[in-house]
């Protein structure tokens, strides 16, 4: 199933693909050519170093010139492509997100959302391209640790002096009503919890992966800094992809060492895990009040002033959705914002909504996030076959796929009650993971000579 050399053969008879090194020779000629791959992932670093202090404006010019340059890679390519089945499910959701474009019935405003969306997608392609090199995976993970600790940073800072809240975080009638949720540069404390489960789960990744002893103990330092600035945004949705995710690690990690387990630990290993993940948190929530409290407004129903906007933002969102089953909408919080008013119940405006799943429903119908679906499907069975084959070598390359699968699985449980990896700086951490796994499997049964490192 999936493949390698079933989409290799269909690439040969692709007239699309013949575009692949069509300019290969006007490359080699080319000095600024010849470090075309520096340069992209260049612009590449450049968007995560300034993804979270900078506007959403500049971050979309960025994305521009990723797009560009890879672009000109390709059609300048001097060796194959490596495409996988993730990049032919990619395409084919940006297909039917540019059907439902055409026939969306606010087409300017869905034409916006298109275009923002490709950009996406061409940061996939450089990524999954150049990532494929296991010093650049190093280097893109420890520079986006390196940022995101230094975002940590202000955002403890945060609680421990105050900030000012941008907006109504929590309800007033809480006993969380004066407590302070830190957003650190990212003036959203949801935004800030989303943008941080990625760097928890890469610190663990990287105390595994790196090797010196200064290493090992920066990540450690790493992965209480930003764990502590997650748990402080009092985001639940961030919380319940921090829990979730973590969870995941774990017990890929207990599968990675299991051959190294004596056969009574290999029996034991996985309700031990299980076990002990659940008796920390119920700790956790039981004696810390804060926390307590947070946790139990989850399941407080429309008691609660969030959840309660919530729901009736996701009942107008599934009258949308009833309406335009087929191809939705089109692309785009614009789109959004222009027929979800018509539906709305009075006030209660919104922006998105605040699901992923139905966003994705809403946007493009049901036909896209049957797509979505099959797209995750076969990410996380490339994954896992990638892993398997890690695994058998014993390649320390795998700590860095761990943790992209538990981060994946984390964002997509955060996703369900919340929308803000549609935000760039989320996006463009989403979209590394998913070409960070096409990577791993682009190389699973070979190695380009020039890319080993």
């Amino acid at each position: 199933m999936f493949d390698q050399g079933s989409i290799e053969n269909w690439l040969q008879s692709s007239y699309l693909h013949q575009i692949v090194g069509l300019l290969k020779s006007w490359r080699q000629s080319s000095l600024l050519l010849q470090w075309a791959d520096v340069i992209g992932m260049m612009a590449v670093l450049l968007v995560f170093v300034v993804a979270p202090f900078v506007s959403t404006t500049l971050i979309g010019i960025l994305l521009l010139l990723c797009a560009a340059f890879w672009v000109l890679l390709t059609v300048s390519d001097n060796s194959a492509a490596s495409v996988t089945w993730i990049h032919a499910f990619v395409v084919l959701y940006w297909a039917i997100a540019t059907i439902a474009t055409v026939f969306s019935p606010v087409r300017a405003e869905a034409f916006q959302g298109w275009i923002k969306l490709t950009l996406y997608l061409l940061m996939f392609a450089m990524l999954a391209r150049s990532l494929r090199s296991p010093m650049w995976r190093s280097v893109l993970i420890a520079l986006y640790l390196h940022v995101a600790t230094f975002v940590s940073v202000f955002g403890l800072r945060q609680w421990f002096f105050g900030a000012d809240a941008l907006a109504t975080w929590v309800d007033a009638d809480s006993s969380l009503a004066g407590t302070t949720r830190v957003y650190s540069y990212l003036g959203n404390p949801n935004l800030l919890g989303a943008y941080l489960i990625p760097a928890v789960l890469f610190s663990a990744a990287a105390f595994l992966s790196w090797k010196s002893i200064p290493a090992k103990g920066l990540a450690v330092v790493m992965g209480l800094v930003n764990s502590a600035c997650l748990v402080l945004t009092f985001s639940r949705g961030a919380w319940i992809g921090f829990v979730v995710a973590g969870f995941v690690f774990l017990l890929l990690l207990v599968y990675w060492v299991s051959p190294l387990l004596p056969s009574v630990w290999k029996v034991w290993a996985l309700p031990a895990v299980v076990g002990g993940t659940v008796a920390v948190l119920s700790f956790a929530i039981l004696t810390v009040a804060p926390l307590r409290a947070r946790v139990s407004s989850i399941f407080a129903g429309r008691e609660d002033s969030s959840n309660n906007f919530r729901i009736n933002v996701w009942s107008a969102v599934m009258d949308m959705i009833r309406d335009r089953p087929i191809l939705g909408i089109g692309p785009g919080n614009d789109a959004f914002n222009k027929i979800y008013p018509f539906y709305q119940e009075p006030g209660y405006t919104a922006l998105s909504a605040y699901s992923v799943y139905l966003e994705i429903a809403v946007e493009t119908g049901f036909i896209g996030l049957i797509c979505f679906a099959l797209l995750m499907i076969v990410t996380f069975c490339l994954a896992w076959r990638a892993f398997n084959r890690l695994r058998q070598n014993r390649d320390p390359e795998a700590f860095w796929l761990m943790g992209a699968i538990a981060i994946m699985v984390g964002m997509l449980s955060h996703g369900a009650v919340d929308t803000v990896w549609y935000r760039p700086q989320i996006s463009t951490l989403w979209w590394l993971m998913v070409g960070l796994v096409a990577s791993y499997a682009a190389t699973t049964n070979s190695k380009p000579e020039h890319l080993k490192s």
